[in-house]
């Protein structure tokens, strides 16, 4: 530690320039790295629907079908113009409309009309569209500019565009609104106007070299890019105040600021570690989900907590030690009060408190088990351009989604068969195979690839699936396993499925094993650190019930009040909750068990609250602030429900720590002291 101290002292300046440096080229580097806006390609290589993408694209020549245009009071030949229009456009590999599945040389009156208002009704056709992955955005201009406001462009696809749009305005939207109040808290606790600036620019240097290195990964999810870089601010904006907090007292008792900064990295480096671990681990955790959004995510937040602790213990050591002559000269008094004798206050609420949560402990363990969740990102379009024209081709031409069944090539009295029981479903509103479109008394061989390739390719028949349904929810669900089970009764094991609600219909299965693993994981890495920091067999015990207590009720309520919640949210908030807030127990009881070795449990608690009290609300509150920013800001739902989710269980983390866990620690002061390792405690 002296090694480290001694070199910084001596190397300040360098110290500045190497980071200030590293942060400029990870800022220029941050704009080259990619971000993937699609969830399927996170679904496990295991997966049915991973298969079937690599299927499709490896056989065939165009993709799923993953956006519908409306087109108004158009004639049969307008409709066809305006077809191979959309056909020309940058970004789309196939159109799909009546002239695919009708021969329109003969009169409409006497086709299958049924067929004909699936594409065309009224003067309004209805085009399937199939637009390249990664050109959402350049086919969703186009189409939107070929057809104009007064028709309608929705899908999968259109919605991605959307959400691509949106996100990149929104991280900005969102610190523009955190930074403000962020700097108010930092004043506020703060005993110098240029303190709060240098904490964000300690914490800004390591989120800019964060994302700025994923250059070395290549590519991370909109998730991460929209949320890392708020929540890696909020959550360890606390290791700069322990660090200046600790130089500060530290100069009253040295006259020479070295020292001084010796003694504060010497001291805080031990509780800032704690604090970093936990997150760590919280964050580590996530990497262990099948679903490799999580992994992404958990890399990315575990990347930058090592660096804010590195930048806390380096770069900021050696700013303050540059400025600490402007430091005192704009310094101000506290513009909070001491809250030394805040526990009067708490103390009257404590057993209430124990009272109040060993009633509502088991109804919302039991709740927060039963939460509905949501696993696509439809939503996220809904008040945009792309979710209104989704409402008006529904009103237009009824509820559709597309699914497409991949079997093995090569029986086509088998396709027809399967292609007959799938049209007599219910919820299904059309299929196209080969066999039930060209009929099997054509070998595909006699015609053009044109018409065959959207069909056939060298190993696998293509069949496509209309049905009436939302793209997920319990009833689209149970159609998707209808479909399937259907086409494996013909097949077997050979068949894959590939289309929104498939895709979708994976990521629920996926998240149903991912659950309980990964929060298990972290609760184990977390208790593992309480174990080591305090040495006893009943405080990680106690530590881990509060804030898991708040954890379940925030998860809880969703259910309670019969809303469903984005399921990354749910996976997320699990870990990230209990790695930032558990920090808020260990200072208590850290602080607590030092008291209580040297004066009797009541007045231990009432100093511990009075010197923690301040820290536990500042960082509570900033990463409240954090969280409910995102819940304000995004458009996307899995980013708002984590800031709705991380900003609530925040408030509840700070409730049962203040008000649960002083009585927890009371009730059971003779279990911890017989139960730790040199407990010590005063008698």
């Amino acid at each position: 530690m002296n090694g480290l101290t001694g070199f910084i002292i001596k190397r300040k300046k360098a110290i500045l320039i190497f980071f200030i440096a590293a942060a400029v080229i990870c800022a220029v580097l941050q704009s080259f790295v990619k971000v993937n806006y699609n969830m399927v390609d996170y679904l496990p290589p295991d997966a049915q629907s991973t298969k079937a993408l690599e299927i499709m694209e490896a056989e065939f020549d165009t993709d799923m079908p993953n956006a519908s245009v409306m087109v108004k009071n158009v004639s049969v030949e307008e409709a066809l113009e305006y077809k191979n229009a959309l056909t020309e456009l940058p970004g789309v590999s196939g159109v799909m409309w009546l002239d695919d599945v009708l021969d329109l040389k003969q009169p409409l009156e006497v086709a299958d009309q049924d067929t004909v208002a699936e594409y065309y009704k009224d003067g309004t056709a209805l085009y399937t569209v199939t637009i390249e992955d990664q050109r959402e955005q350049e086919a969703s201009d186009a189409i939107r500019n070929l057809i104009g406001t007064e028709n309608a462009l929705a899908g999968e696809a259109p919605d991605l565009a959307t959400m691509q749009e949106a996100t990149s305005a929104e991280v900005g939207n969102a610190m523009a609104i955190l930074l403000p109040i962020i700097i108010v808290i930092l004043i506020l606790s703060s005993s110098s106007w240029i303190e709060p600036l240098l904490f964000l620019v300690t914490i800004g240097v390591s989120i800019l070299i964060n994302m700025g290195t994923n250059i070395f990964v290549g590519e991370i999810s909109f998730m991460t890019n929209s949320v890392s870089p708020i929540l890696q601010l909020a959550v360890s904006l606390d290791y700069a105040i322990f660090l200046l907090h600790s130089f500060a007292a530290n100069r009253e008792k040295y006259s020479d600021v070295n020292d001084a900064m010796r003694h504060a990295v010497r001291e805080s480096m031990s509780t800032v570690a704690a604090s970093a671990a936990t997150t760590l681990f919280g964050f580590l955790a996530l990497t262990f989900m099948n679903f490799q959004i999580g992994a992404d995510l958990g890399w990315n937040l575990a990347k930058g907590i090592i660096l804010s602790f590195v930048t806390t213990m380096v770069f900021l050591p050696a700013v303050t030690l540059c400025t600490f002559k402007l430091i005192d000269k704009t310094k101000h008094r506290p513009l909070l009060p001491s809250f030394r004798n805040i526990n009067k206050v708490f103390s009257r609420v404590a057993v209430p408190a124990l009272i109040l949560v060993a009633v509502l402990i088991i109804p919302s363990f039991l709740g927060q088990g039963q939460t509905g969740f949501v696993y696509g990102n439809g939503s996220a379009a809904q008040a945009s351009e792309s979710g209104r024209d989704k409402l008006e081709i529904q009103e237009e031409f009824g509820q559709s989604t597309v699914m497409a069944l991949l079997v093995p090539r090569g029986d086509a009295a088998k396709e027809l068969e399967l292609s007959r029981e799938l049209e007599r479903m219910e919820h299904v509103t059309g299929v196209m195979s080969y066999a039930n479109t060209v009929g099997t008394a054509i070998p595909s061989g006699f015609l053009d690839k044109n018409i065959t390739g959207q069909f056939y390719s060298d190993h696998y028949a293509r069949i496509v699936v209309y049905t009436d349904t939302e793209t997920e929810g319990d009833l689209a669900f149970r159609v998707v396993e209808e479909i399937t089970a259907a086409a494996k009764s013909y097949y077997g094991n050979e068949v894959y499925s590939v289309g929104e609600s498939a895709n979708l219909y994976d990521m629920k299965m996926v998240v149903q094993t991912d659950n309980q693993f990964v929060t298990l994981l972290a609760v184990a890495a977390i208790f593992l650190v309480l174990l080591v920091t305090f040495k006893s067999g009943t405080l990680p015990f106690i530590l881990l019930l509060t804030i898991e207590a708040g954890i379940w009720i925030n998860l809880a309520i969703p259910y309670f009040t019969g809303t469903s919640i984005n399921f990354i949210g749910y996976l997320v908030l699990n870990t990230v909750q209990l790695g930032a807030t558990v920090d808020y127990a260990i200072l208590l009881t850290n602080t607590y068990t030092r008291y209580r070795k040297v004066m009797p449990q009541k007045e231990a608690m009432h100093r511990a609250m009075g010197d923690s009290f301040k820290s536990i609300l500042v960082s509570a509150a900033t990463l409240s602030a954090a969280g409910f920013t995102l819940y304000a800001t995004s458009s996307n739902p899995a980013v708002s429900d984590i800031g709705l989710l991380l900003g609530r269980g925040t408030l509840l983390s700070l409730f049962m720590v203040i008000c649960f866990l002083p009585g927890m620690l009371r009730l059971f002061d003779k279990v911890i002291a017989k139960t730790t390792y040199k407990a010590g405690f005063y008698q």
